[in-house]
């Protein structure tokens, strides 16, 4: 991979122009501009490209070959932080951004109560799962779009953009019908078909990491929609396998400096899957603030003891509330804040 730095006199017509000499050579351009001068990365395999009559052409400053095996998620292609806007919730900016819900919708009382009570507390985000891929093939998959249509119903009652999972690249067209973001889960980090669905889509993604994915693998993942037109990515670290089972899964809190120190995409935590236990949920919350991370999403539950999915890390009610209370006073000594009500 490389980028083409350009000069910092370089009119638009010579950045133009390198764009359109990279297309002629069957290679993929995708241009940015920081405060001094414009980048193009080049996407896709170079190799047996010859690049030096590109170095000769008007407005050009010099070719770097890049050694990170992406490119378009770095934050040497774009140092300014990414903000995805769902509806007109920006995520990667000032506020913390709180996404709540049930783990999967079970009926419309279930996920408007729910709705109407997270807006309450002040999350920005409502999550809720329509379709849901699980380990087994007896446990509940979901209402598919009935679900979908009940989370529209609470998106118009409370106002609340919604996230949530898409399994197929052919389901891809019907959830961004109904959702504003559009999750892609741990189990299909990896799967290549949906990603590229993804990145021609015009919605914004939410990218969880594989449970046994290293970061780069993440990176590189995103780079996979980004790579195909869609610059609207937020990644989730959900926690990842190891060999510790007092959690669900060990929550690497490390991966969110590491992020974004590494790439401009906003970053958010998953404390539910992470842990998979309820009482652990605030402190892993209040870690994730503490790290850097723009957002948590959590799951929640007019009532866990009867939940059909995921029972025993969704929140209460009175424990979202309390939650929310404890993270707003770690976002405001980081210099963060955390919605209301009315915000």
């Amino acid at each position: 991979m490389m980028l083409v730095v350009m000069k910092t006199d370089a009119s638009v017509s010579e950045t133009d122009d390198v764009i359109q000499k990279i297309e002629s050579l069957g290679l993929k351009p995708q241009a940015s501009r920081n405060a001094d001068h414009a980048v193009i990365s080049i996407v896709g395999s170079n190799e047996n490209i010859e690049l030096s009559h590109i170095q000769a052409m008007p407005g050009v400053a010099q070719i770097i070959p890049s050694a990170d095996p992406f490119t378009l998620v770095t934050l040497k292609h774009k140092p300014e932080r990414t903000i995805v806007n769902a509806g007109d919730v920006p995520i990667g900016g000032e506020e913390f951004v709180v996404m709540a819900g049930p783990c999967a919708v079970e009926s419309h009382e279930q996920a408007m109560s729910t709705a109407k009570m997270v807006h309450e507390a002040g999350a920005r985000i409502l999550r809720g799962g329509a379709f849901k891929p699980r380990s087994s093939p007896y446990s509940f998959q979901g209402l598919g779009e009935d679900a979908l249509k009940i989370l529209l119903a609470a998106k118009r009652e409370t106002g609340l953009p919604i996230v949530t999972e898409v399994i197929t690249p052919e389901l891809v067209p019907v959830v961004s019908e109904y959702a504003d973001i559009l999750q892609i889960g741990s189990r299909n980090m990896q799967n290549y078909f949906l990603l590229e669905a993804a990145g021609k889509a015009n919605k914004p993604i939410l990218l969880k990491r594989g449970m046994m994915s290293t970061i780069e693998e993440l990176l590189l993942a995103a780079e996979y929609v980004l790579a195909n037109g869609n610059n609207q990515v937020i990644l989730c670290e959900r926690g990842i396998r190891t060999f510790e089972k007092a959690t669900r899964n060990t929550l690497d809190i490390s991966a969110v400096p590491v992020l974004k120190h590494s790439c401009h995409l906003p970053v958010i935590v998953d404390p539910s899957h992470a842990t998979g236990r309820r009482e652990y949920i605030p402190a892993a919350a209040k870690a994730a603030v503490a790290a850097g991370a723009d957002g948590i999403l959590v799951e929640v539950h007019p009532s866990p003891e009867h939940a059909l999915s995921d029972g025993i890390q969704s929140l209460s009610f009175g424990e979202f509330k309390t939650m929310m209370d404890e993270i707003r006073r770690i976002a405001a000594a980081v210099g963060r804040r955390v919605g209301t009500a009315d915000r």
